[in-house]
C-alpha cells in the first residue's frame, strides 16, 4: 500500500471512530428524559446528574482523568506531552430547557469526546492537555441566573445567584446543588482556575446555514442579553360587556401596545445598521381572576433583548422605558412593572483560535464561513473570564429549544475533524 492509500485508509478510520462516539454518546444521553414531547433535563436534576455519569463512563473508556468541582461540572483529561503549554478545554452542556430538542448542548459534548477518541485512535499526543468539559444549569429557563456552571467553574457566580429559585420546584440553586452531592458553600470559597482556551460544538440556533447548505461555521461574538424575567402590567378589572371604551384600563391592550411599538423601534435599528433582537417571550393573563367575561386587569410577561453592543442594549432599554411612559400617559389606569433586571455580557470570541480552526478545515479542503451567535453559550462566560474561547457551529433545522432541532450527526463529525485536523498539526505521533 503506497503513502497516499494509507493515509486515505487512516483518515476513513478517524472518520469512523467519530461518527460512531456521537452516535453512542447522543444515544446514550438522550435515552434520558422526563416524559412527554422532545427532551426535558432539569438543571440540577436527577436526570442531569445520570447523563453526567454517561460521560464519565465514556470518558473513563477512553483512558481520561475525570474530576468535578464543587458545582458539579465535569472534567475529563487527556494529558498532553508539555506541561508548560495551555490546556484546551471543549464541551457543553447536557440540561435542556423543558421540551427541548436532541442537540442543543449535548452535540458538543459528544463532539469534545470524539475529538479525544480521534486522537487516541490514531495514537497521536497534543502538546497541551485537552479537557472534555461538562457543566452544569446553563439553560437559564430553570433558575434566573446566566451560565450557572460555567461561571461556577470560573469562580464568578456570586452568593446570591444561589437563591435563585427553580422554577418547577421553587427551591433554591443552593438546595439542589446540595441535594445532588455538591457543595454551595465550597464553591463560594473555590480558587478559579488560570485562564485557559475553550472550544465549543454547538447546533447554530437558526436558519443561516441550513439555507446555505454548509455544514459548519466557526463563531466570532455571542451576543448579550438584557432581559425582565418577571414583568407586569397592571390595569383594572372590568365587565366586558359593560365597561364603555373610553376608561378602560386594559392590561392585555396596554401590553400589545408595547409589543407594538418595540417591534418598530427594532426595525429602525436594525435600518440604522444596529445589532438587536426583541423577543417578547412568556405571557399570561390567564389569572385565576381572569374570565371570559373580563376586561383584563393583569398581566405577566418576559422581555428578552440581545445584541452584540451593550450600547444597542443601553438604547434599546431606554426606548422601552420611553414608550412605557407614554403608554401610562394615554392609558390612565395602567401601570408597567419591569421587575428585575438581568443581563449578559455581549462576548467577542478570540480570531486566534477561530483562524486555528479554520486552518484545520482547510486542510479538509473546508472554508467554513464566520458568524454572530444569537444566543448565549458557555463560551461567553470564559470569554469574559479571560479566556481565548471560540465556537464551531453545526448545521440546524427546525429551529432550537423545541423537540424537533434537527442536526445530520455527519455535520457535527465533518466539524470535529476540522479540529482534528488542527490538533494534530500541533501533536506528536
Amino acid at each position: 500500500m503506497n503513502g497516499t492509500a494509507a493515509s486515505k485508509v487512516a483518515a476513513d478510520s478517524t472518520s469512523q471512530v467519530v461518527r460512531d462516539t456521537i452516535a453512542r454518546v447522543l444515544s446514550r444521553v438522550n435515552a434520558l428524559s422526563e416524559d412527554g414531547p422532545g427532551w426535558t433535563r432539569p438543571s440540577y436534576s436527577d436526570l442531569e446528574s445520570q447523563a453526567h455519569a454517561v460521560i464519565e463512563d465514556e470518558a473513563r473508556a477512553l483512558g481520561l482523568a475525570v474530576s468535578r468541582d464543587a458545582a458539579g461540572n465535569l472534567f475529563a483529561r487527556m494529558k498532553g506531552s508539555d506541561p508548560a503549554a495551555t490546556a484546551l478545554y471543549t464541551g457543553s452542556h447536557l440540561d435542556t430547557v423543558s421540551q427541548g430538542g436532541a442537540y442543543d448542548g449535548q452535540a458538543g459534548v459528544a463532539g469534545a469526546l470524539a475529538l479525544v477518541a480521534a486522537l487516541r485512535a490514531g495514537g497521536a499526543t497534543p502538546p497541551m492537555d485537552i479537557v472534555v468539559t461538562v457543566t452544569r444549569a446553563e439553560e437559564s429557563v430553570w433558575f434566573p441566573v446566566s451560565y450557572i456552571g460555567s461561571r461556577a467553574a470560573l469562580g464568578r457566580l456570586e452568593r446570591a445567584d444561589l437563591q435563585a429559585r427553580r422554577v418547577d420546584t421553587g427551591r433554591s440553586l443552593a438546595d439542589h446543588m446540595r441535594e445532588q452531592g455538591y457543595d454551595p458553600e465550597a464553591l463560594m470559597r473555590a480558587v478559579p482556575p488560570a485562564p485557559a482556551k475553550f472550544l465549543e460544538f454547538h447546533i447554530e440556533q437558526g436558519p443561516t446555514l441550513h439555507d446555505a447548505r454548509e455544514a459548519y461555521a466557526v463563531v466570532t461574538a455571542i451576543r448579550g442579553g438584557l432581559r425582565y424575567r418577571t414583568a407586569r402590567v397592571h390595569g383594572a378589572w372590568a365587565h366586558s360587556g359593560a365597561a364603555p371604551r373610553e376608561g378602560r384600563a386594559d392590561a392585555v391592550v396596554a401590553f400589545s401596545d408595547l409589543v407594538m411599538a418595540m417591534d418598530r423601534i427594532w426595525a429602525q435599528m436594525l435600518a440604522d445598521g444596529i445589532d438587536l433582537t426583541v423577543t417578547f417571550g412568556k405571557v399570561d393573563a390567564a389569572s385565576p381572576a381572569h374570565a371570559m367575561a373580563k376586561v383584563a386587569g393583569e398581566l405577566g410577561f418576559c422581555l428578552d433583548l440581545r445584541s452584540a453592543d451593550p450600547d444597542a442594549l443601553e438604547a434599546a432599554d431606554r426606548k422601552l422605558r420611553a414608550e412605557i411612559a407614554r403608554i401610562e400617559s394615554e392609558r390612565p389606569g395602567i401601570r408597567f412593572d419591569l421587575g428585575v433586571q438581568s443581563r449578559s455580557l455581549p462576548a467577542r470570541l478570540s480570531g486566534e483560535m477561530a483562524d486555528w480552526v479554520a486552518g484545520g478545515a482547510a486542510r479538509l479542503g473546508d472554508n467554513p464561513r464566520r458568524m454572530l451567535s444569537g444566543g448565549g453559550h458557555d463560551a461567553a462566560a470564559f470569554t469574559t473570564a479571560g479566556w481565548d474561547s471560540v465556537m464551531v457551529f453545526i448545521r440546524n433545522w427546525n429551529g432550537s429549544h423545541c423537540p424537533e432541532e434537527g442536526m445530520d450527526q455527519h455535520d457535527l463529525a465533518r466539524a470535529v475533524e476540522a479540529v482534528h485536523a488542527a490538533v494534530l498539526e500541533l501533536a506528536t505521533p
